[in-house]
């Protein structure tokens, strides 16, 4: 899996128990100074941190010029951080980097009382003592237990309200119809049947063959998003339905063949820095993504494709403008299409998940190594961890996405159009003293005037029922929010204004503006989970503030100290939960080179100070026969094949039908059956059935015989003591065949590379 993604997200964060209990509490900064005998602050441009166990949680926008600041921002502050105090740095913004003023701490103790704390308090400089006098920092704040808040009650889908996740810029939308996909595509009679209620099973969808239908079938609009984009890909290589004329074409001439028929078609590629395709500069770039390629290919074509690197916020110095726009990449992956809608009228239909539209991506769950090279896979093998013209094995790649139809496909649509007008905002101008007719002020269709497409109603913020697709009463009716991890300097149309920021649930930091609400839906989802929670992710590194060392890297997200906590409180209950995470072997690439090496030291720091807090949770519960794998546990993925002679060169959200039948889906393509202990993933006997066939594939998998996989489940190479410390399974250090520490190890790389 690519290297750049989940890590540039600041994915997952963890932390030690917090005061005696997790919980989100709010805080508003705001500096003032008394009316009488008061002096200045001497800085011109002062801004506020909110720090606890070395995790910057807060941070206000900075003041530029002014010796008497008035923030008066608010922020909500989900919380899992074990610390002493909650401490205030004011700091004053430089070209060459932030100088501390001085330090207000609260201790968390007088935090966790619950008590609001209110007042004036005094900025202590480095030697303890008041930096100057009469200079203090005004602020508020309370703090809310999770147990009492009654969102994190009802489970994930009980919330009475029907509010979804609350605080995130795009609400809970009604009226809507969800198609899951796992892999690019499955074969009729690869994966077992899936029964449902009241006699139905559960239907396995194809994801690129209806991507390439949808494109087909478009009369005015194709948008697409990658963080890779390749022209020479095939869509459909093993069709289960007659193709129209153009499906066999390639993803680059049949959107060319689109645009000849006169069908907008708009390409956002992440421009890779490092990728070079001049005169005298031809390079690939670190990542392969082909960007250059694609945008050559489409350069005289109706096809507009714009390369878009990742634009830090014009308010950063020049060097982290740099830094964000070589090392940080985009990750959206979506197609938006229009579609037939009721009548004569069209709506938009979106796709959106992990799979990118290039090499390297299609697959199915049987996961080929060397079959079918000659056909399905024809110029298609890709696997970075072996030198380029290695001719097999081809890289296996698991990913799941969805499509999406009904009010929340517009919520995509309008994070498409944030973003290309922000990508578009330079080359515009500069086109404009060029002769370049080929190029619009604004090259997106405007939906408010063609009559026959479905638009929202601005009549009707909160949800408009004529893009419904289906009703309340209907068995696949869906209710879908989305949820998005993305700043101002890659969209415009977020506002300036602080107050108007946090109107619509973006977070202000510093010079930045947020939308941070994929962390505030894993925090949610995770503290609403009543059962268990089962999760696949590219990366899974988090938390850092309460690694065991290195903890100041800045990987702060909460998500792996959310779960640990989550499991110590069902431990408290004295109640059964399960936490199953799914990750690749290790990330794409060179296990043995230092960029993978240091991301599976992170992954090992985290998952040594996950299964320390489970650990402590059961010893203080005195439960001596229990062990923190009844209750965590990491699962990767792998397969084995002959090959043949030619190639011989060298969620809880189950009480839903069709989420249950999703999941029990993804459970067959990787344990190989569908067995009733499924039912219960929470139970100690599914754990331990899970547990028994996933050591025995690692077992087949590092035999010298080639023994088959029972699906393709594997547990993670590591051992976990009855204590929670962590360490490489025995005569398993590192991974087989291909070498690489399995824990990893610190590397001189700078963290943000990596992290």
């Amino acid at each position: 899996m690519d290297m750049f993604s989940e890590h540039l997200r600041r994915c997952f964060t963890s932390c030690g128990p917090p005061f005696s209990n997790y919980s989100c509490g709010a805080v508003r900064h705001q500096q003032h100074h008394h009316h009488h005998h008061h002096r200045k602050i001497i800085t011109s441009d002062p801004y506020v941190t909110a720090c606890l166990a070395e995790a910057t949680v807060a941070r206000t926008r900075v003041i530029s010029n002014s010796e008497d600041p008035i923030w008066n921002e608010h922020f909500k502050i989900p919380l899992a951080h074990r610390a002493a105090a909650l401490v205030l740095h004011v700091k004053d913004n430089d070209v060459f980097g932030a100088q501390l003023i001085g330090t207000v701490s609260v201790p968390t103790a007088r935090i966790a009382s619950g008590k609001k704390i209110q007042g004036w308090f005094p900025i202590l400089g480095a030697n303890g003592k008041p930096y100057k006098r009469d200079t203090a920092l005004h602020l508020s704040m309370e703090f809310t237990a999770v147990e009492k808040k009654p969102e994190y009650q009802h489970g994930i889908t009980g919330d009475p309200e029907k509010l979804g996740v609350r605080d995130t810029y795009f609400p809970l939308r009604q009226g809507g119809s969800v198609t899951l996909y796992q892999d690019a595509h499955v074969r009729e009679g690869e994966l077992p049947e899936v029964n449902l209620e009241k006699g139905a099973m559960f239907k396995h969808e194809n994801c690129w063959e209806d991507i390439c239908h949808a494109i087909l079938e478009a009369h005015h609009m194709i948008y697409l998003v990658g963080w890779s984009i390749y022209h020479k890909v095939k869509l459909v290589r093993e069709p289960t339905r007659p193709l129209p004329n153009g499906g066999a074409l390639t993803l680059g001439d049949l959107l060319k063949y689109k645009s000849q028929e006169g069908v907008r078609v708009c390409m956002l590629v992440w421009d890779d820095k490092t990728s070079h395709d001049k005169l005298f500069l031809k390079t690939g770039g670190v990542m392969q993504t082909h960007d250059e390629e694609t945008r050559k290919f489409f350069k005289h074509s109706s096809v507009i494709c714009v390369l878009s690197p990742r634009y830090a916020s014009s308010k950063l110095s020049i060097v982290k403008q740099q830094v964000v726009g070589t090392l940080f990449t985009h990750h959206q992956k979506c197609v938006l299409v229009d579609t037939q809608a009721s009548g004569n009228k069209r709506k938009i239909t979106a796709f959106i998940g992990g799979l990118d539209l290039c090499d390297g991506r299609y697959d199915t769950p049987d996961h080929r190594l060397f079959c079918d090279m000659d056909t399905v896979f024809l110029n298609d093998i890709h696997n970075p961890t072996f030198a380029a013209g290695t001719k097999g094995p081809r890289q296996p790649w698991h990913d799941l996405h969805c499509k999406i139809e009904g009010p929340a496909a517009y919520d995509i649509l309008k994070n498409f159009e944030q973003r290309w007008r922000k990508a578009t905002k330079w080359r515009e101008f500069s086109l404009r003293f060029r002769k370049a007719s080929r190029w619009h002020d604004d090259a997106l269709i405007h939906l408010e005037r063609i009559s026959w497409i479905l638009s929202p109603s601005l009549s009707v913020p909160d949800g408009d029922p004529s893009l419904w697709v289906s009703q309340e009463e209907d068995p696949e009716n869906w209710h879908v929010q989305i949820f998005r991890s993305i700043d101002s300097g890659s969209v415009k149309g977020f506002p300036s204004n602080v107050q108007e920021s946090l109107k619509m649930n973006l977070v202000c930091r510093k010079n930045l503006v947020i939308d941070k609400s994929i962390h505030t839906a894993y925090v949610k989802a995770i503290r609403s989970a009543q059962h268990f929670i089962y999760i696949e992710n590219q990366y899974f590194l988090g938390s850092s503030f309460a690694w065991p060392s290195y903890k100041n890297s800045g990987a702060d997200n909460l998500i792996p100290v959310e779960l640990a906590l989550k499991i110590a409180s069902k431990i408290r209950a004295k109640e059964r939960f399960a936490v199953y995470v799914v990750i690749p072997m290790w990330p794409e690439g060179d296990p043995t080179s230092n960029a993978v090496q240091e991301i599976l030291f992170w992954q090992g720091q985290t998952m040594k100070m996950m299964y320390e807090i489970v650990a402590q949770e059961l010893k203080s519960m005195n439960l001596e026969n229990a062990h923190p794998q009844d209750f965590l546990n990491f699962y990767c993925l792998g397969n084995r094949e002959i090959a043949p002679k030619e190639n011989l060169q060298q969620q809880s959200l189950d009480k839903s039908p069709m989420v249950y039948g999703y999941r029990m889906s993804l459970w067959a393509e990787h344990l190989g059956m569908v067995d009733d202990r499924f039912e219960k993933p929470d139970s100690t006997e599914c754990v331990n059935f899970v547990n028994r066939i996933a050591e025995d594939n690692w077992s087949r998998y590092t035999a010298d015989e080639i023994i088959p996989l029972k699906g393709h489940l594997l547990k993670y190479p590591i051992k976990v003591d009855s204590d929670g410390k962590v360490r490489p399974l025995p005569n398993h250090e590192y991974f087989p065949d291909v070498g690489g520490k399995i824990l990893g190890a610190p590397t001189a790389l700078p963290d943000t590379l990596t992290m």
